[in-house]
């Protein structure tokens, strides 16, 4: 089960609301989440990866997924939609439901988080069979990163004693994050794992722990998942959880709930190169230093810098006499910050949703169910795209009240409804929409096609779009 949810707001401006931390490409060209399948998919014994997501993201992760399937085979993948984010308590116990259902309850599901980083997989997969031998036992498996520095920005698993011959640990507590110096004790210890947030049990033993600690999720989330499954049409691959009664689920964390309560709580202990990548610092680390300790992701030219990493997408970044900098360039918004101080980036996608600035939730390029759309340039009573739709892909039958359209076509054939006519419009041709037509673009075509949109209008924003048909069941 991968838990595919939250914004990665400490790593703006390159996560953003509508392309959150999960979808980040690293410098080998995988995102967070094709890594995170991958690595579920190569485990032995698996016969499904269920992903539970924001219905807003369902397109990109399958397209996501589809490209990472190399090399994997006989593993189904399905998704659970959220309307909206409860917490893990609720997605855990949705999926555990479908999973009870569908398969058994005794099945055994393995919780991974959507955006962490592993890099060795031969000793995850070793912890991963030793998590399972316990999870058979009816025990609720969480996995606890051996730390090597005192980090303050996790939570910690105090261990108690020895499992048997198992290699588990019983646990002693949860604690918070901590401070610097007790952070330093826990190291020094020796009693303590960083929590992983990962966890393995099966679906039947943690729905009735759940039903035990947390009932009032209990029995939101049946209600929840009754709903859902009986709107729900087709093999079930696909569900779109019902917003109605899964607003009703009381929203908490899986450790709050349940974890921290349960008396059958043990911990893996594991050294397998965990990362949850959760600041602009644990990305540079992905980069190679210099003999200055400068890692560059992106073309750059330093003079006179020092501890400084670099991240720039399509231009080159020149920087003079700096010492201990973060700089992330994108085409639309950058950042610059002390290396000590990035965990406060969040603070700046705070101020931005208070300004309703764009940049905080969308991209120069927006990725759509069709393809993607680039906003070029924009002023007064214009802007300009550049449009890509997939092959066989479509736009909705729509119209605008505030806007009209010319439509260019650089690469490709268009096949185009403008109000009453059907059109093909060919490279170098182009047509014009006006404000109040109903109209769709679609790509009959076996390569991308690409147009040049030129919109002019008293009001350009997103939301003046009226859906008529939508193949992707937008309104």
């Amino acid at each position: 089960m991968i838990l595919s949810g939250g914004a990665g707001t400490r790593l703006w401006p390159v996560s953003r609301e509508s392309h959150p931390k999960p979808f980040m490409m690293l410098p080998d060209g995988q995102s967070l989440l094709q890594k995170t399948f991958a690595r579920a998919a190569a485990l032995e014994d698996v016969s499904e990866v269920l992903t539970i997501t924001n219905r807003e993201y369902y397109f990109k992760s399958r397209d996501e997924y589809q490209a990472a399937r190399k090399g994997v085979s006989g593993v189904a993948d399905a998704f659970l939609l959220e309307p909206f984010g409860r917490n893990t308590a609720a997605a855990i116990a949705l999926g555990a439901m479908r999973i009870a259902e569908t398969q058994s309850g005794d099945a055994l599901m393995l919780v991974l988080p959507a955006d962490h980083l592993i890099d060795d997989q031969a000793v995850f997969l070793a912890a991963v069979k030793q998590a399972c031998g316990l999870a058979e036992q009816g025990k609720l498996v969480t996995f606890g990163i051996v730390p090597d520095a005192p980090e303050t920005g996790f939570g910690y698993i105090e261990c108690g004693e020895n499992c048997d011959d198992t290699g588990g640990r019983h646990v002693a507590r949860f604690v918070e994050k901590p401070s610097g110096e007790t952070a330093q004790e826990y190291v020094d210890s020796g009693r303590y794992l960083w929590n992983s947030g990962m966890f393995c049990f099966k679906a039947g033993v943690v729905l009735e722990q759940i039903k035990r600690h947390a009932p009032a999720i209990y029995e939101g989330a049946l209600a929840c998942w009754e709903a859902t499954r009986d709107k729900t049409k087709g093999d079930g691959s696909m569900m779109e959880i019902d917003p109605d009664t899964f607003a009703t689920i009381p929203e908490n964390s899986i450790d709050y709930a349940v974890m921290e309560k349960s008396d059958a709580v043990v911990v893996v202990p594991g050294r397998f190169g965990w990362s949850d990548i959760g600041s602009w610092n644990a990305i540079s680390d992905l980069a190679m230093p210099d003999g200055a300790g400068n890692r560059v992701i992106g073309e750059a030219v330093l003079v006179d810098v020092g501890n400084t990493f670099i991240q720039s997408e399509g231009r080159i970044v020149a920087a003079i006499g700096l010492d201990n900098l973060v700089i992330i360039d994108t085409p639309d918004a950058l950042l610059v910050a002390d290396r000590e101080r990035t965990q406060d980036v969040k603070k700046v996608v705070q101020q931005l949703k208070l300004m309703d600035h764009e940049s905080y939730k969308l991209h120069r390029t927006v990725s759509r169910p069709w393809g993607t759309y680039t906003v070029l340039e924009e002023g007064a009573n214009f802007k300009i795209k550049r449009i890509m739709v997939k092959p066989g892909a479509s736009l909705s039958l729509q119209l605008h009240y505030h806007r009209s359209e010319h439509w260019v076509v650089v690469s490709g054939t268009a096949s185009i409804i403008n109000n009453d006519k059907a059109l093909l419009v060919r490279t170098n041709e182009s047509t014009y929409i006006p404000a109040g037509h109903k109209h769709r673009l679609e790509n009959p075509g076996l390569t991308d096609l690409i147009i040049i949109e030129v919109q002019s209008g008293e009001y350009l924003g997103e939301d003046d779009i009226v859906r008529l048909e939508d193949v992707y069941g937008r309104s």
